[in-house]
């Protein structure tokens, strides 16, 4: 008596003389129920019975038994214990594998001792963010040098209380999905959800727990829109809830709450920039570099694979050490002796949101460097915590830099990049006035596309029309030259004066 699975499509079970197939293997996870479609005969006949039935369904059973009985010549007895051991070694090897698949989906990858020295070696390492950036570009991200370390940051925060989150904005092609498969490259399977497509209610399925903090990436947002709701209360709520009627017994309704546990660390690529502002408010922006700077470092990246001079295997190395760096970094209270000193410039928009994402990166920087710190004990409460250094408020101002000023920005970053480059021709050509003909031709810039940048910038005031100046084109005069240098220099010194408010002499020395 046994059931033969190696072959997950065709079971077969012994019993005697007497020879079961389990036709299509076990595909119902549903316990309330065991379908199954038979073909039986006598070993060595080739008389056989097929018929698919609920072996939970005690009427169909009989009658089966009954008919194989009948037809095959076996006895009644024979036959009834055969489908009690063939139901009974179903039910083991279900519940076996539903068990397997669970430990599967969320079980922890072993770190080895020697894998775990390396991780720790490097956790310990001076400057240690700098050596995070330099091992990512070893992992194959060619440039983006803030965006990969932000990313790597933004997804490393999951594992705090207060996870931030990204959104990446790009055209299409520029590079912005790959450099999110990319760096989620660099965490542990076991801590992220990829998502191509999602329904409304697909969060409300999760079990309560399966989604905390976890890494939820979204490859097209444009194919999620149905669910960026429950996204965003799981942003900030840290959990959804649903109530739905369930009938019981006798077909009476019951209300029944459905809640489905964060926090979350949620990151998503779109090429619409103004479609998603309520996301984008609760997430820092990164804008994909486009330059021809960029293009030329990738290209060279791809001949050199086509040339077969990447390592691959210094890649795959890299990306197994920082997965490993990922799954020793443990939950600790960060405390921050400097935050109240850390004010944002006047300039930014929605400066709340804006204030708490910067005091978050400072204290995922922090978290990132546990190993360095020392631990304390609040003398009251007992609590063990770690604190934010000065430094590490240093190196969030220098990632935050580029965030605070497209928060700050009137302009979205396509018309921004337009606007600089149409300001560094004027500067070589020595003049405000440019006419439309003129700037299609020198920034290779199509009509439609053209028309639609002057509109925004005549609304925000950065350039006039020359009613004055007659021809067979427009003609217009830039204002503003030097406001986003301005700007820029605003956030630089409003950054520098955080830091002068609480470097005393002693704290000096200490660092």
């Amino acid at each position: 008596m046994q059931l033969n699975t190696e072959n997950k499509n065709h079971f077969i079970f012994i019993f005697e003389d007497i020879e079961i197939h389990i036709l299509g293997g076990m595909n119902d996870e549903n316990l309330s129920r065991l379908q199954v479609t038979l073909k039986i005969n006598k070993v060595d006949d080739f008389n056989a019975i097929r018929h698919n039935l609920n072996l939970y369904n005690g009427t169909q059973t009989e009658k089966l038994i009954s008919r194989i009985s009948e037809v095959l010549e076996i006895r009644y007895v024979t036959i009834r214990k055969a489908i009690i051991f063939l139901t009974k070694s179903l039910e083991e090897y279900r519940l076996d594998t539903i068990q397997e698949q669970e430990e599967y989906n969320s079980g922890e990858y072993l770190v080895t001792e020697e894998e775990q020295k390396e991780a720790l070696e490097f956790l310990h390492s001076k400057n240690l963010l700098e050596k995070t950036n330099k091992l990512i570009d070893k992992t194959g991200i060619v440039g983006e040098e803030i965006n990969r370390l932000l990313m790597y940051l933004i997804f490393t925060s999951r594992k705090t209380n207060n996870p931030l989150h990204c959104i990446s904005f790009g055209r299409s092609g520029a590079g912005k999905t790959h450099l999110q498969s990319k760096v989620a490259d660099l965490i542990p399977a076991e801590d992220k959800i990829e998502i191509t497509q999602l329904s409304a209610n697909a969060f409300y399925y999760y079990s309560q727990f399966e989604l905390q903090n976890k890494l939820v990436l979204i490859e097209d947002m444009d194919g999620a829109e149905d669910a960026l709701l429950p996204l965003r209360e799981l942003q900030t709520k840290k959990k959804v809830t649903k109530t739905v009627v369930h009938k019981g017994i006798g077909g009476i309704g019951r209300t029944l709450t459905k809640v489905v546990e964060g926090p979350v660390c949620v990151s998503g690529c779109t090429t619409k920039e103004s479609m998603y502002e309520d996301n984008a408010n609760r997430s820092f922006l990164l804008y994909i570099d486009e330059s021809s700077e960029q293009d030329e470092k990738i290209m060279e990246y791809q001949r050199l694979g086509y040339a077969g001079k990447i390592d691959i295997d210094s890649q795959l190395d890299a990306i197994k050490l920082l997965r490993n760096v990922q799954r020793l970094l443990q939950r600790v209270t960060i405390r921050n002796p400097y935050a109240e000193y850390l004010k944002l410039p006047s300039s930014v928009f929605k400066p709340r949101r804006t204030n708490i994402h910067y005091l978050q990166l400072i204290e995922v920087i922090t978290f990132y460097h546990q190993f360095q710190r020392e631990k304390i004990y609040d003398e009251v409460t007992g609590e063990e915590y770690i604190e934010t250094t000065i430094e590490d408020i240093k190196l969030a101002n220098t990632l935050i830099k580029e965030t605070l000023l497209r928060k700050s920005d009137r302009l979205n970053k396509v018309t921004r990049n337009y606007l600089e480059s149409l300001t560094k021709y004027l500067e070589l050509k020595e003049d405000k006035v440019y006419s439309n003909r003129e700037i299609r031709t020198e920034l290779r810039i199509d009509e439609t596309t053209l028309r639609r940048y002057h509109r925004r910038l005549k609304q925000e005031g950065y350039i006039k029309k020359r009613d004055d100046i007659k021809g067979d084109s427009f003609h217009y005069e830039i204002i503003q030259i030097d406001e986003f240098k301005n700007l820029e220099k605003t956030i630089e010194q409003a950054l520098e004066l955080c830091l002068e408010q609480f470097v005393t002499p002693s704290e000096v020395r200490q660092s």
